[in-house]
């Protein structure tokens, strides 16, 4: 009798020392909750957060069809991959700060923060007479940008339980591919009508709209702190990272283009981020709120779509940074032509992306869907590798729609698994920690399908002017800058320089997107290992979450089971509490109860 009452205050020892760390540890964000919202709530919430997803992915894809333009205005076409470089190098460097900020303290004041500072990069975009200030403005763009993304995704993950996330995430990918579909086609309307500034002065409206839906209908339920110190900020490891990210991007951009390969400027980015990303490791392993915890990357639904994630990044934005503008210059369209040739592409994402979405939510099976997509981008990639200055518009447009297919079936289901196999409380850090990763391999292929384009259709025209120079001594040879090229000029060249302009854009850029392929192929041999994790039918939540039940209760029900460690205590709590009770028929996979703990606890 005396040890059983002995091992019983041993048990409630254990259990009251366990919540404890719990509590202090791992405090839960201000915007997580216990009980599901009501499907009115959600739907809401589900209208602001859409409106500025619009935004933000109409401001990636309507400068597409005006950027010809924009830099031959500005004199700036050997500057032009740094328009779109410079936004998403700023977009990607944010992305973990702002999930793990917003994890910790908040996502809806986070989330007007980042409306309003895209809405500011805006100003100087419309008002810029040079590069500099527009390349300036779209660094402030990309600041908020990738906070409005992040917040988006997370809000809804805090919110939805990953079964039934499937459909939102389908309507989020597919309202990307409206936007990307009206993109092209307001970029090139604008640009050949009022003028291209007036692509920057539509956000104005757009924001202030998004900025009113998220005030209204952000009501994302808030949940105590509790009595624990605090959480500091990880400004250290926001800083190396921001040095590693910087590294990667500038070493992808001026190699071989602005410095030689191997000259000390491109070796000392390669250092310096190489002793950055090791600084970062180590920081992450000691402080108590890591911006990407090192336990992500011991879960291998987060690896393997991470990987698969950063190439679909890759050959995605390779393709949708440079094609409009190839599109103008070799079949010697307008710029609301071309914006109209890249609809099936976007088309095709949409149909995929939704039905995929609602297909999952039903079904609960995801792992076939990016497989596929992943092999149908690695075939779309291929073909568009094979494309000629004379070949028709129709097998440019066939290739893009297969394109649009891949991209459909892969993107949103790779950030739904990484979001399901974690708890609410680190869902926002875990969704920016992937994007993040995403966005890293769209701005290294933006950065190096760029700068390789642009110095192979400088060397180009430049051996192609000095070619007819020769064959042709005593011919009259029009004077262009080679800056300063925009459709029109192009348009009006004479022979044979027309045909050397389209020989040398095209020769330039499509035998890139073969080099790009084989990272797709190697994206479908990484998820060819994704685990079939079945999708949670409730929101996973912390055991920080159950510091109101009465402690009394709790204690009495572990002293009553067979506990001998603090590890089964913790077990047996989790597993008596009323947040994580499931039906045992629902499909869902019960072991995921022993991963709902936060992986904070562990430091």
């Amino acid at each position: 009798m005396t040890k059983a009452v002995m091992r019983s205050n041993h048990e409630t020892d254990v259990t009251t020392m366990t919540a404890t760390t719990s509590k202090s540890s791992a405090p839960a964000g201000p915007d997580e909750q216990t009980e599901p919202m009501a499907t009115s709530a959600i739907i809401l919430l589900f209208v602001g957060l859409m409106i500025a997803m619009f935004m933000f992915s109409l401001n990636q894809t309507v400068l597409a069809t005006a950027l010809p333009t924009i830099v031959g205005e500005l004199d700036g076409v050997d500057q032009m991959l740094w328009v779109s470089t410079a936004f998403m190098l700023a977009s990607t460097i944010m992305m973990p700060v702002y999930g793990k900020v917003g994890d910790l303290f908040g996502r809806k004041p986070l989330f007007m923060f980042a409306i309003c500072c895209f809405l500011l990069g805006s100003v100087f975009a419309l008002i810029a007479n040079e590069m500099s200030t527009l390349i300036f403005g779209r660094v402030l763009q990309g600041i908020g940008g990738g906070g409005m993304m992040i917040l988006s995704q997370s809000i809804i993950a805090s919110v939805v339980p990953a079964r039934e996330r499937g459909k939102y995430m389908g309507i989020m990918g597919s309202a990307f591919a409206v936007s990307s579909v009206a993109g092209p086609l307001i970029g090139g309307w604008l640009t050949e009508g009022p003028g291209w500034r007036w692509a920057f002065a539509i956000n104005f409206p757009l924001g202030i709209i998004a900025l009113i839906a998220a005030a209204v209908f952000l009501k994302v339920p808030k949940h105590s702190r509790g009595s624990g110190p605090r959480p500091k900020i990880d400004v250290i490891g926001m800083a190396l990272i921001s040095i590693v990210t910087s590294c990667i991007v500038l070493t992808s951009a001026w190699g071989g283009h602005d410095f030689e390969w191997g000259s000390w400027q491109i070796n000392g980015l390669i250092v310096t981020g190489i002793v950055a990303a090791v600084a970062f490791v180590f920081v992450e392993l000691k402080v108590s709120e890591p911006v990407i915890p090192m336990q992500l990357f011991a879960n291998r639904d987060f690896l393997l779509c991470t990987i698969a994630g950063l190439f679909v990044g890759i050959g995605m934005f390779g393709v949708l940074s440079y094609m409009p503008t190839y599109l103008q210059m070799v079949h010697g369209i307008d710029a609301t032509v071309a914006g109209l040739m890249m609809v099936p592409m976007m088309g095709t994402m949409l149909v995929s992306s939704t039905l995929v979405g609602f297909i999952v939510s039903r079904t609960g099976k995801y792992k076939k869907y990016p497989l596929t997509g992943i092999l149908v981008m690695a075939a779309s990639l291929v073909l568009l590798s094979q494309l000629k200055a004379e070949s028709s518009a129709w097998e440019t447009i066939g290739c893009l729609a297969l394109l649009g297919l891949g991209l459909g079936l892969s993107m949103q289901t790779l950030v739904l698994v990484v979001q399901n196999a974690f708890p609410v409380s680190m869902v926002g850090t875990a969704t920016a920690s992937n994007n993040y990763f995403r966005q890293v391999g769209a701005t290294l292929g933006m950065a190096f399908i760029g700068s390789v384009f642009t110095q192979r259709l400088m060397d180009n025209i430049k051996s192609g002017i000095t070619e007819i120079a020769k064959t042709a001594p005593q011919g009259h040879i029009p004077k262009i800058s080679s800056t300063g090229l925009t459709p029109e000029i192009v348009s009006k060249l004479p022979e044979p320089m027309h045909s050397l302009i389209i020989t040398s854009y095209n020769d330039a850029l499509v035998p890139l997107f073969l080099w790009v392929a084989p990272l797709a192929v190697l994206g479908f041999v990484f998820l060819c290992f994704l685990p079939n994790t079945p999708l949670a039918q409730t929101l996973k939540n912390e055991p920080a979450k159950r510091e109101n039940l009465d402690v009394g209760v709790e204690n009495a029900v572990i002293a009553s089971a067979p506990v001998s460690t603090p590890a089964e205590a913790s077990s047996v709590s989790v597993a008596e509490s009323p947040l994580s009770e499931e039906p045992r028929n629902d499909g869902t996979d019960h072991t995921q109860l022993t991963r709902d703990r936060d992986p904070r606890t562990d430091h």
